[in-house]
């Protein structure tokens, strides 16, 4: 016969006992995630200035460039052979299109294109780049990866309607940062958006190199139009893709393609 002493030790054991695996089990969570050589999230602006033949030239060309047999090698030659790829697209509001998705190879790069491919296009809004970058920064966690690097790839044709002094973005390009994730810029037509900065137009470029981009390595694309976008998009994500450390590129380089 047990006695009420050593039923009560026992209740008190179990209940140790859940509470030592409730503490651990962030870390068994963590432990199961997959390590990837990269944690890439798509950021792409479907904005009111992008229009909807703009929207299916981005997809377009991100499915021509995530399906081209140099990005895929590229995405499979690091030492791990795998990265993850999510695809969002943002404006006023944010949503994801297709989510965390693992690239190991030219089969799983067509799966994705051939998710992007079959969602509709949406509404035109407002530009805000600020929750852009947060919600393309949320998306890292709890993701089921562990990437030996994660990155933002930001493409945008215009400034942050909501920000004229230009705090809101670069604060939240900086959040990013202490996560320890890269911000990377895609300016798409650079040369017809500009702004007055203190009497004197301010280039897209420019203004993405001083306020959205940011971490090790980080750099601007620019596509001359949106006809340019998909040749733009492959070169960006062959640079991003196989970057290797600092010296691949100073901070707020731009390339123009």
């Amino acid at each position: 016969m047990i006695s009420p002493l050593s039923r009560r030790w026992r209740r008190l054991a179990r209940r140790f006992l859940l509470a030592a695996i409730i503490a651990l089990l962030p870390a068994f969570a963590a432990a199961a995630d997959l390590p990837v050589d990269l944690e890439l999230v798509l950021a792409v602006d479907v904005s009111a200035s992008i229009d909807g033949g703009e929207v299916d030239l981005q997809r377009a060309g991100y499915i021509a460039a995530l399906t081209d047999p140099a990005v895929v090698a590229a995405m499979t030659a690091g030492p791990l052979g795998r990265i993850a790829v999510t695809y969002v697209e943002w404006a006023e509001f944010q949503r994801s299109i297709v989510g965390w998705t693992l690239i190991d190879g030219a089969a799983a790069a067509a799966a994705f294109a051939g998710q992007l491919a079959r969602q509709p296009a949406p509404p035109g809004e407002t530009t805000v780049i600020d929750a852009a970058i947060d919600f393309a920064a949320s998306r890292f966690a709890g993701n089921g990866f562990e990437g030996t690097r994660q990155v933002i790839d930001l493409s945008g044709d215009g400034r942050d309607t909501f920000d004229p002094l230009d705090e809101q973005v670069p604060a939240a390009r900086d959040r990013a940062l202490a996560r320890g994730i890269t911000v990377n810029g895609l300016a798409i037509n650079p040369d017809n958006e500009q702004a007055m900065v203190e009497g004197a137009p301010e280039p897209l470029d420019r203004y993405f190199r001083d306020n959205i981009i940011g971490g090790p390595g980080a750099f601007v694309v620019i596509a001359v139009g949106a006809d340019d976008f998909p040749r733009a998009v492959m070169r960006k994500l062959i640079r991003e893709i196989a970057f290797a450390g600092p010296e691949a590129g100073p901070v707020g380089t731009a390339t123009r393609y």
